[in-house]
């Protein structure tokens, strides 16, 4: 099967081991994240896709129009086939969704939320770095109990304290148990980041859902 992003994949050590869905910012590709992978959780598996979007040469996973001012209809669009890939991918590669764990810098942060708002059936769980509201659909689904992980700073310049609030508060609505982890930090991914996302991602029971 052709699969419709150029992604690194790296099968799970065990298999009950959760699957990284690794979702790089502004200006990775899909071999950034790979060594916060290994951080976040020895022998789980990775699917890394890049983002298809150039922005002044730089992949992005959806177009915005300014700072923190996103193309709506991109987006969704952009979503639809990035969840369509994850079910590819996933057939492909005969892993489950549910272990399926979205991990999330920015702009990447920000396509996960989005997904788990629109296609949540593709995820099992997602961790969130620095993430926005990307989009708040006509029709909320159903996310009964999907674990999510929202950390941001405290002094970031791109995000601010209510619009993560705002995020937290519209997963919640939808079911998701999500976790708010602060950082005194700006937009920029931090040890504590990495700490209190692995061991956020410890507690859970992905091979159990």
């Amino acid at each position: 099967m052709e699969l419709s992003f150029v992604h690194v994949f790296r099968p799970p050590a065990a298999p009950d081991a959760p699957t990284l869905l690794l979702l790089h910012g502004t200006g990775g590709n899909e071999h950034d994240m790979l060594p916060l992978a290994e951080r976040l959780s020895p022998g789980a598996g990775v699917v890394s896709p890049r983002g298809k979007v150039l922005e002044r040469g730089m992949p992005r996973f959806f177009r915005r129009l300014a700072e923190g001012v996103f193309d709506i209809e991109d987006l969704e669009q952009r979503t639809q086939e990035l969840a369509e890939f994850i079910t590819q991918a996933s057939a492909a590669y005969s892993l489950s969704t549910r272990r399926l764990v979205a991990v999330g810098f920015s702009n990447g942060a920000n396509i996960a939320a989005a997904t788990l708002l629109v296609r949540p059936e593709v995820l099992g769980g997602a961790i969130l770095f620095r993430a926005m509201v990307p989009l708040v659909p006509e029709t909320l689904p159903l996310v009964s109990q999907t674990p999510v992980l929202i950390s941001n700073g405290r002094v970031d310049p791109l995000v601010s304290a209510e619009e993560t609030e705002r995020l937290a508060a519209l997963l919640r609505s939808t079911g998701a148990e999500v976790t708010v982890s602060w950082q005194q930090a700006g937009h920029e991914l931090t040890e504590n980041d990495i700490t209190s996302a692995r061991e956020w991602l410890a507690q859970q029971s992905f091979h159990l859902r």
